[in-house]
Order: C-alpha cells, then structure tokens, then sequence
C-alpha cells in the first residue's frame, strides 16, 4: 500500500519513522513519501520536503513565513492528490496536517471516493487550547491515534469521538535507550543539561537565561546543550561565548542517562526527561511575557504545560512560563534539586514514577502500524 506521512519537526519525525518500520514489518509493499526529516528517510521512501522548512512557532515567525508556508501547503495538497496514496498519516503538527486533512477530505467528496484514508497519529492537543478544531477532526479525520492517557476521556467521554490509545512512544524510545551504553560516561563531573527547544525561536528565548542560571556550578559541574536536530552549531556559539558548556548533536538520550539535574524547555523533551529520571526545572520564555501570560489565563483550558504534571494530574515539577518565568526564580528553583538529598528533589522522582505507570507498557508505534495496517486491509 502508499503512504503519505507529514510531520512538521523534530518529535514527529522520530515517531513518524518508527511507525514505518513497524508498516513495513506488516506490509511488504509498504511505498512511502512523506514532508519529514531524516530519520524517515533512513527508513526508505521519497521525501519531499524537509521539517526544517515547515517549522515556524509564534505569531511573528508565522506572519513573516506566511508565503513559504502557504507554498509548502500547496504543495503538499498537489503532491498528495497526484500520487494517489491509500492513507495519508498526519503525525501532530496540527496547524498545517488539520488544513490538510480538510483539504483531502473536501477532494474525497468531489470525487466520490473514500481514498485516501485520514488517519491521525499523535491527536492534536485541542483539550490545551482550539477545542473548537474538534468540529473539524470529526469532519476530516478517519481515525485518531492518541499517545496520551488522558486523552480518552477528553475525546470519547466529553466529545464522543472514539479514538485508538496506542500507549507511548516516548516511553518505548527511553525503554529501548535504557540498556545502551553512554559516550558522554567518560567524565566523572556531574551533568546539568540543557533542552532549551528544538527552533530557534525557542533557543533564543531560552538558553541565554539557562546558561546564566547554571554558571555559578560550571566549576563543580559539566553544563551540556543538548542541540537540536536541523539547528547549525554556528547558531549556538553566538549564546555560548563566555560560558564554560558543551554542546552535543544526536545524544539527547545519551545525556539524559548522564545527567544530574536539567532545565527543559515545555514539550515532549520534559516527559523524556522525567522518564530517564532526571528532576528538571520547565522553562518557556516569550517575548512579551505579560501578555502571554494574560493569553494563557484566557484561552489555555489546562492548569499545566508541561506532559509529566499533564500526565501526572498533579504539580510534580515546576514550570516557569511566560510571565512566570525569570531568572531569580529559575535559580532558586534549579538550587533546589541539585543536592542529592534535597526533599524537592526527591519528591519530584518519585512523582516520576507514577507517570511511568499511567503510561503503561503498550508499544505504541508496533500498535498504532498494526490498527492502521488492519483497517486500510479491511476497506481494500
């Protein structure tokens, strides 16, 4: 069978290429081409375009990229279309996939024609803000796969939209690095990592107020930068000039395993974080913090940003965002977990565990390939 896969960075398209191995396990003929990044090229398939040209985060960024990013959607309607595929799998990245699904689903009815399939994996996080945009899954989307627990509830109980819970990839992707052996073990300092974003956006906002927060340490302390996938190091030099830090590409789990303590920027590397066991400070700061603050009041329908305390249900590591985010905080916060016998230290492991266990063992990539594989056969 064909299939289109569209991630839009850096996580989707980790996760997105393990979902291809796992349908060329099951389907021999498996023929793919997908907007993605590297690790769904190493698997096979033609890729279109790269991530790196689809992921702008922000009102400003968004506006000033509006042209390319329109480009880039008409392309990926007209590739989609010309090719024909059995199933188009959008993998997250709702601001552009959900247009797209709109679109197919629109040709579908001109046509008169249940191909392709509309098939979700990683739901759109529409219970954190834009409920409104669960008119348009039910509309548009054949089938969601949800990688969250939670998410049952907030999409068959509150909305009445069955939904396929798969379990979570990330927690397969830290079972399988557990057992690995770690370059970065030839040092004997203790590690502070930083995960300060995978854009740039992100990076410029974030790591210059972590590095300052751990320079006082950087003598009893190794401070990493885990870099981001697609980010030259040439990026980084500019914030790591007069600062005692490294930086390493591709080691994200590998310095995960090593490290004593790390600040993270908000998104899927917290729960990586959490689940290496790792007590971490939530960074995100935004220009204009006060107004984002009053937006996120409005408009956010979660108490959290963060995945573990979202999972969890419960404050179990701090979070510093927006117009709660400044550098006297993250100081003391960071102060607080380093000691090894600190009380918030531990307190945050052990609400670590409890996020382990309402993840639960599923494999989510194996089980996600398999319904997907079993429902396209069954409409073939």
């Amino acid at each position: 069978m064909k299939y289109y896969l569209i991630a839009g960075e850096a996580s989707g398209d980790l996760h997105a290429s393990r979902l291809m191995q796992e349908l060329k396990e099951l389907d021999a003929e498996a023929d793919f081409r997908f907007y993605g990044g590297d690790q769904m090229a190493s698997v096979g398939g033609t890729l279109v375009k790269h991530y790196r040209d689809l992921a702008y985060m922000g009102f400003i960024p968004v506006l000033l990229h509006l042209p390319t990013i329109l480009k880039n959607m008409r392309r990926a309607k007209q590739d989609i279309v010309a090719w024909q595929p059995d199933v188009v799998i959008l993998i997250d990245y709702p601001g552009f996939n959900l247009k797209i699904a709109k679109y197919i689903h629109s040709q579908r009815l001109k046509a008169e024609s249940q191909k392709p399939k509309i098939h979700y994996y990683i739901a759109p996080k529409i219970w954190a803000w834009k409920e409104y945009r669960i008119k348009n899954i039910k509309r548009d989307v054949d089938e969601l796969f949800s990688i969250l627990p939670f998410e049952i509830a907030f999409f068959e109980q509150k909305h009445h939209y069955p939904i396929h819970y798969v379990g979570n990839p990330t927690a397969d992707e830290v079972r399988e690095s557990l057992g690995l052996d770690s370059p970065l073990t030839t040092h004997h300092s203790p590690l502070i990592a930083l995960l300060c974003g995978s854009r740039k956006q992100e990076i410029k906002a974030n790591l210059p107020a972590m590095l300052q927060a751990t320079e006082p340490y950087s003598k009893d302390y190794r401070i990493v930068i885990a870099g981001a996938p697609g980010i030259e190091p040439e990026y980084y030099q500019q914030f790591m000039e007069g600062h005692q830090v490294e930086i390493v590409f591709g080691q994200t789990f590998q310095l995960l395993k090593e490290a004593h303590a790390a600040l993270v920027t908000s998104g899927t590397a917290t729960l990586e974080t959490a689940l290496f066991g790792v007590p971490q400070v939530v960074c995100y700061a935004m220009p204009m913090p006060r107004l984002y603050g009053w937006l996120r009041k409005l408009f956010l329908k979660v108490k959290y940003v963060s995945l573990v305390n979202l999972i969890a249900d419960r404050e179990v590591v701090r979070e510093l965002v927006a117009d709660t985010f400044t550098l006297p905080r993250l100081e003391q916060e960071l102060a607080a977990i380093l000691p090894p016998d600190s009380p918030a230290r531990q307190q945050m492991i052990e609400g670590y565990q409890e996020v382990w266990h309402r993840l639960g063992n599923e494999n989510a990539p194996q089980n996600a390939a398999a319904s997907i594989y079993q429902l396209l056969s069954k409409n073939a």
